[in-house]
């Protein structure tokens, strides 16, 4: 059985060192991704384009202006004339967010009053305004703290009593909340979900077409070793792309590894034995290449990226969404990965999803055995 399996993977190996397409696919696609979507995806919200109308143009109105741009957060690109102008800037596009500072605001300020100004946001893009909404918030309570801080030191007062709760706060598992660190693991789910079953799709539907289906069909193999064997080249394919996407994600965006590599390693190759049954159960399905290569992309790619929680969160999809993103195998090694990368979880925290990814990898494969039938 052993030697007969081995002669498959061999076969299979052959056929792959031979079709420099998929050497491509197999090494240059991998990072392509990678650099493609770590670069272009990024949830940070940083630099917002601001203008400014300043009436007052006072001492504290410049002050509530350098507390806005003194920082990563806004970038002052217009300085208004009018409430029309500043506004007009939002029509165009050539700002996100506008500033509006009266003309009474200094003098409200040293009379004890509530100091007013406008914020004017553009909520067509919802998620830029409702972080802009964010940081305005904060940026304008720091500078109220400031505001009764000075009044309380003018009038001889501690200044402690300006604040009486001292709030730190502590980022764990992402302390810089960068974007990257919680996009590139997913991406590396993504990368393997999509590269697996794209290589395997076609795997028993080429040997359909190339007309050499009758030489397997004859041959002593049972259907479990044929499985095994065309799985096999592409499991040492799929460990390769992911040292190599993990390299990358390290040099080039310098996501760290919190956990275990080792574990990192053998969880990727249970998801790897799913996610290539996908493509082998197409492949043992499928008419053509052409249409085996379609379904692949049409049942992993879309459905990882929309569904699997790789961007958008689970818990904010209609009930019946989140049902449904339970069967995708990429959902579960997501978890796996994030937990692994960023918080260095270990198997005793991780082996609810790990079970459900083997469960997956098992009925995959025997599946494509069962319908794979040895006569034409």
């Amino acid at each position: 059985m052993l030697l007969r399996t081995w002669m498959i993977t061999w076969k299979e190996f052959v056929q792959i060192f031979r079709d420099p397409r998929t050497l491509g696919i197999v090494v240059l696609l991998p990072v392509l991704m990678l650099i493609l979507y770590g670069y272009a995806i990024n949830l940070d919200v940083d630099h917002i384009w601001l203008a400014v109308y300043d009436q007052d143009r006072s001492q504290a109105s410049r002050d509530l202006i350098g507390r806005f741009t003194h920082g990563r957060y806004f970038t002052l690109v217009k300085y208004a004339s009018s409430t029309r102008e500043a506004t007009d800037a939002l029509d165009r596009g050539t700002a996100r967010a506008a500033l509006v500072i009266p003309t009474t605001y200094a003098e409200d300020l040293a009379s004890g009053r509530v100091a007013r100004v406008q914020v004017i946001v553009d909520g067509a893009d919802s998620t830029t305004a409702s972080t802009a909404i964010g940081y305005v918030s904060a940026l304008l309570q720091q500078q109220s703290m400031q505001v009764a801080v000075d009044a309380l030191s003018r009038e001889g007062l501690a200044v402690q009593a300006a604040a009486p709760v001292d709030a730190r706060f502590r980022y764990w598992f992402n302390p810089e909340l960068r974007s990257t660190n919680f996009i590139v693991p997913g991406l590396i789910a993504v990368i393997l979900m999509m590269l697996a079953a794209l290589l395997t799709s076609m795997t028993v539907v080429r040997e359909r077409e190339r007309g050499t289906i009758e030489q397997l069909i004859v041959s002593p193999l049972m259907p479990g070793e044929l499985m095994l064997g065309k799985l096999l080249p592409y499991v040492a394919i799929g460990f390769f792309d992911i040292l190599l996407v993990i390299a990358a994600g390290r040099l080039l965006f310098g996501v760290p590894l919190v956990g275990s590599p080792a574990l990192v390693l053998v969880l990727s190759g249970v998801f790897l034995a799913a996610a290539l049954g996908i493509g082998l159960l197409i492949s043992v399905a499928a008419p053509s290449q052409q249409t085996a290569m379609t379904a692949a992309f049409m049942a992993t790619l879309l459905p990882t990226i929309l569904l699997s929680g790789f961007i958008f969160p689970i818990r904010a999809m209609p009930l019946v969404l989140q049902w449904f993103t339970a069967l995708l195998p990429a959902r579960h090694f997501l978890v796996i990965l994030r937990g692994i990368f960023l918080k260095g979880n270990g198997l005793g925290l991780l082996w609810g999803p790990s079970l459900i990814l083997v469960v997956y990898a098992v009925l995959l494969l025997a599946i494509c055995a069962r319908r794979f039938h040895k006569r034409l």
